[in-house]
């Protein structure tokens, strides 16, 4: 297993909750994970990081957050050739056009997506939420 970083921007605090129940499943299973808001780590610090776990939720028309979270990823784009990637976000209407529009921008990056999709979650994650992300994290690290 790698060097795992669990990168994210919330708003709710839901993409937030996403993101810490990704990092326990991937310790549950024995991974080096660091867990960062997008304000702590730069996109060059990332692309240290042999996998990288992006969330972000939907915002506005289904895009990714404007002022923090584009920007870096916007940036982080063109480091992604190669790296294993998991993206995660919550969000509140619309039918998750925002991930499979990232997802589509990530693989064109070059990067290897984990099962080929992100892992989405209609507002706050309830405890099959949260269950739903420890797995994925644990996937992710084993991946």
């Amino acid at each position: 297993m790698g060097k795992l970083a669990v990168i994210y921007w919330s708003s709710t605090g839901n993409t937030e909750a996403m993101a810490n129940a990704i990092v326990k499943g991937a310790q549950g299973v024995g991974a080096d994970v660091a867990l960062f808001a997008v304000a702590d780590i730069s996109p060059e610090q990332a692309a240290g990081y042999d996998l990288l776990a992006l969330g972000c939720p939907a915002m506005g028309a289904e895009v990714l957050e404007e002022g923090e979270f584009e920007p870096f990823f916007t940036q982080l784009e063109g480091k992604l050739a190669g790296k294993k990637t998991a993206l995660f976000g919550s969000y509140g209407w619309g039918d998750g056009q925002w991930m499979r529009d990232w997802q589509e921008r990530t693989a064109a990056a070059g990067a290897q997506l984990y099962r080929n999709e992100g892992l989405i979650i209609n507002e706050t994650p309830d405890a099959d939420g949260i269950s739903a992300c420890e797995s994925f994290g644990a996937g992710f690290a084993k991946a």
